[in-house]
């Protein structure tokens, strides 16, 4: 049996123990949840699950089924209003830090999109002690959908005072410098570096996050970046070599509409067809 094909008598069954086993909950028609109301939110949780489950078992044994569904979301619930009670409003946690794209297994079971081709973003509750990378199931307790506020958050509560300055790469080539020291988050601004460039930025820029508390950028303006980077890239290395909380040990090129290529430190000409292109037809 397919789990749609047993919807009308499953969540008639849910209706019938509610009242018993989850007093203040209901369900939701509409949308196929129950409702659990916590304080001043609720959770949710949908009935997707059970159907599954009751689509594999004979009909006989669907009010056992249902029965200890409804007690598994009641116990879930609890733990939310533990949840609620630890961080308060936890949508006031949440920030966004970007990493290395994830591999599958570890981007399993958290909230993560990805940012591009090379990187990650993930939802992080920012608290602590009890903090961390945001689960789907912690988002589920705590009813957690729609999170899109997160980086405003992030942009008004962590990255509104990063420090921008110029220092020394070569003679007469400066590498600016995007950071916050201690800070979990400068990382997130790899989509906006065009912000801390001057204009107007026709070429680019070549990026380095070694760490999640600093990015590196050089403006692409001439045929000096052959020589710039190299020695960019070896700082960039070796930051990211001695950081706490390192980032990406690479370097790449910000170009189009917020495109990240990697590029190779020692052979610029090699580079992506793009990139070898941008050299030929940059001044001397």
């Amino acid at each position: 049996m397919e789990p749609l094909d047993a919807a009308a008598d499953v969540h008639a069954l849910i209706r019938d123990v509610l009242p018993a086993l989850a007093p203040s909950a209901w369900f939701d028609s509409g949308t196929s949840e129950v409702v659990l109301p916590l304080g001043r939110s609720e959770a949710r949780a949908s009935s997707w699950t059970v159907l599954e489950r009751c689509s594999r078992e004979p009909r006989s044994a669907w009010p056992q089924v249902v029965d200890e569904w409804v007690r598994e979301v009641g116990d879930r619930a609890f733990l939310a209003v533990g949840e609620m009670e630890l961080f308060g409003d936890v949508r006031e946690l949440l920030r966004l830090r970007i990493v290395p794209k994830l591999a599958p297994r570890d981007r399993e079971g958290l909230v993560v999109v990805p940012a591009g081709d090379h990187f990650d973003a993930m939802v992080m509750i920012e608290h602590p002690r009890y903090g961390g990378p945001l689960t789907k199931a912690r988002a589920g307790l705590l009813g957690l959908h729609k999170l899109g506020y997160v980086m405003t958050n992030t942009h008004d509560r962590e990255l509104s005072d990063v420090c921008v300055h110029d220092q020394p790469l070569l003679p007469g080539r400066d590498v600016r410098v995007v950071t916050k020291p201690g800070s979990r988050y400068v990382s997130a601004l790899l989509s906006e570096v065009d912000q801390f460039l001057p204009g107007p930025n026709e070429h680019g820029a070549l990026v380095g996050a070694p760490c999640h508390s600093t990015l590196l950028l050089y403006p692409i303006t001439s045929q000096a970046v052959r020589e710039v980077l190299p020695v960019f890239a070896d700082v960039v290395r070796e930051m990211h070599a001695a950081a706490d909380d390192p980032c990406a040990p690479g370097v790449y090129w910000s170009h189009g509409e917020r495109r990240l290529t990697p590029l190779p430190a020692d052979a610029p000409a090699h580079a992506s067809d793009e990139f070898a292109a941008l050299l030929r037809r940059l001044p001397s």
